[in-house]
C-alpha cells in the first residue's frame, strides 16, 4: 500500500476487455487517430500521430486553446514525440518510456515513424472540441 498522500487508490470492480482496433470513439483530426474504449470504469486511448503531427497545427484548431490543456499519463508503444513546455522545458518521449506531462504543452513527432501512445488519463477528451 502506497504512503503518499496524495494518491488515490484504484478499484477495479468489473472483468472487461476491448480491443483498440474496434474502438467505442475514433477521433481523427489531421494526422491523427484517437482510438478510444471504455473498460469497466475506465477511459483508455491509442494515440497515433503520423509523420509532421504538430500538436499546435493539427489538434489546436479542434480545440482551440493556445496550448494543450490536458494532463497525460501515457506509455510510448513506437515512435518518438518532443514535448515543450510553456516554461520552455523540453523533454522526448521515445519508444518504451512511460510518460506525465502537464497541461500548457505543444508537441511534435520526430522523424519518419508513426508515434503510437495508450493514454491513461486524457482519452476522455482529447481532440475534442470545449
Amino acid at each position: 500500500m502506497s504512503t503518499n498522500p496524495t494518491s488515490t487508490p484504484n478499484v477495479v470492480r468489473t472483468l472487461d476487455r476491448k480491443s483498440h482496433d474496434d474502438p467505442d470513439e475514433r477521433r481523427t483530426p489531421e494526422k491523427s487517430q484517437i482510438d478510444v474504449v471504455h473498460v469497466g470504469d475506465y477511459t483508455i486511448g491509442r494515440f497515433s500521430f503520423e509523420p509532421g503531427w504538430r500538436w499546435s497545427e493539427c489538434i489546436k484548431p479542434v480545440v482551440g486553446t493556445e496550448s494543450c490543456q490536458n494532463n497525460h499519463v501515457g506509455y510510448c508503444v513506437s515512435g518518438s514525440l518532443t514535448v515543450r513546455l510553456a516554461s520552455g522545458e523540453e523533454a522526448t518521449v521515445n519508444a518504451g518510456d512511460s510518460y506525465t506531462i502537464p497541461p500548457g504543452h505543444d508537441a511534435w513527432v520526430n522523424g519518419s515513424e508513426k508515434f503510437v501512445g495508450l493514454e491513461f488519463l486524457s482519452a476522455a477528451t482529447y481532440a475534442k472540441a470545449e
